[in-house]
């Protein structure tokens, strides 16, 4: 791996730790001053939508500057957006700024990769980009609960609403010490970004206005999806995001539903996700390198497979068994199509460019399936027609590439 590698893993660790510890503890600071429940979802969605409102923009600024530096600096802004939230702005403008400075790092991230790391280690260059993530993922929830129930300890009387507890910046809440250690991680993330250094083969390009306008972004579009192994690797990768953030909330309702478990012990089956995505990304940076990345594809189909199985089922260490195979074929199916657009992409276009485009697609993805399970959830449609339904495009995934071998 280049020098630099695994400073960008810690960077990208302690970054996706923090994001995901100041996601608990924004829902825990809505309900605490009072925001009806229905506030909390819109906080992902705020984050989120930077992804798509910015693609056009994202990919030109990570390309126009040395990526490390763009990296610690959007570090640097998501840690603005922790003092602005405890300094009075509303919480959605909070987030919107963290998830702005996500959405420009994500293409300086992943172009620095591909731009340094050579074709052969691409797999499993992204195998420990994967594994990080959902280590963040994992650990950063469980820190953000841990936090607010250390710093919820002490009672606090009904008359007299949060005395004692005034953040020095002016909002009352009894989790400001969490969002200070939450911006001081924000901050260390920031440091090992600048340990990743500046080497990248590809030189800065001029930031322009016509280089940022969508007519161009538009163009990239039908450049990745229109290359034979761009536009599967795009199309698989867009699915597999967002079926997996369905997946996320419906393994809670099948929880609830069918195995009668609490909301907590539901999020306990989350976590049996993600440590099969661990392992299938191990085992795909074993065995997939670029050239034979479309042998992956059959893993789409395991994966459509299990997420009926996983609505019929009533046994609890059967659905735990089928929840970690579901991890594990998206662990095999994801890293070696991710490192393929990437191999691509950086072939096609500038690297910031490429990556932004995947952002756009994968995050609009997960909005228009998040939307379409809460649509089909407020009808009262049972679990198992819900997961037949998202599970008919990742069966469509394999078979229009399953014949060709267009070379990488």
């Amino acid at each position: 791996m280049p020098k630099g590698f695994f400073f960008l893993i810690l960077a990208q660790f302690a970054s996706g730790l923090a994001d995901n510890a100041f996601m608990i503890l924004g829902v825990y600071f809505l309900h605490e001053q009072g925001y009806p429940p229905w506030w909390a979802p819109l906080l992902k969605f705020s984050f989120t939508l930077a992804y798509v409102l910015l693609a056009a923009i994202a990919g030109p600024l990570a390309d126009a500057f040395p990526k490390s530096r763009l990296m610690a600096a959007m570090n640097a802004l998501k840690l603005v957006g922790v003092i602005l939230l405890v300094s009075g702005v509303h919480p959605l403008y909070a987030f919107a700024l963290t998830g702005l400075a996500a959405a420009l790092y994500a293409p300086a991230k992943y172009g620095w990769v591909c731009e340094t790391v050579s074709p052969r280690l691409l797999v499993k260059a992204n195998a420990w980009l994967e594994v990080s993530v959902v280590m963040s993922v994992m650990l950063g929830v469980a820190l953000g609960g841990a936090m607010i129930h250390v710093y919820t300890l002490v009672e606090v009387p009904d008359f007299v609403p949060l005395h004692g507890f005034e953040s020095p910046l002016g909002v009352s809440t009894q989790v400001w010490g969490a969002f200070a250690w939450v911006a001081v991680v924000y901050g260390i993330s920031a440091l090992f970004n600048i340990g990743v250094g500046t080497a990248q083969v590809q030189p800065c390009q001029p930031l322009t206005w016509s280089a940022m306008r969508w007519s161009a972004f538009w163009h990239h579009q039908r450049q990745l999806w229109s290359d034979p192994l761009g536009g599967m690797s795009l199309y698989v990768t867009t699915l597999c995001w967002g079926v997996g953030a369905v997946l996320q909330f419906a393994v809670l309702v099948w929880a609830q539903k069918n195995a009668g478990l609490t909301l907590q012990q539901g999020a306990y089956l989350q976590a049996v996700v993600a440590l099969g995505v661990m392992g299938g990304a191990a085992m795909a940076a074993a065995t997939c390198q670029i050239f034979n990345a479309r042998r992956a594809l059959p893993w789409g189909w395991v994966l459509a497979a299990l997420l009926p199985c996983m609505a019929l089922t009533q046994v609890l260490w059967l659905a735990v068994i089928m929840l970690l195979l579901a991890g594990w074929a998206g662990g095999m199916l994801l890293v070696p199509m991710n490192a393929l657009l990437q191999h691509r992409g950086i072939k096609i276009m500038k690297s910031g460019r490429s990556i932004a485009v995947q952002g756009f697609n994968e995050n609009l993805s997960v909005l228009i399936m998040l939307g379409a399970y809460s649509a089909l959830l407020a009808w009262d449609v049972p679990l198992l027609p819900i997961m037949l339904l998202f599970s008919l495009p990742l069966l469509a995934a394999v078979m229009p590439w399953k014949s060709r071998n267009p070379k990488t």
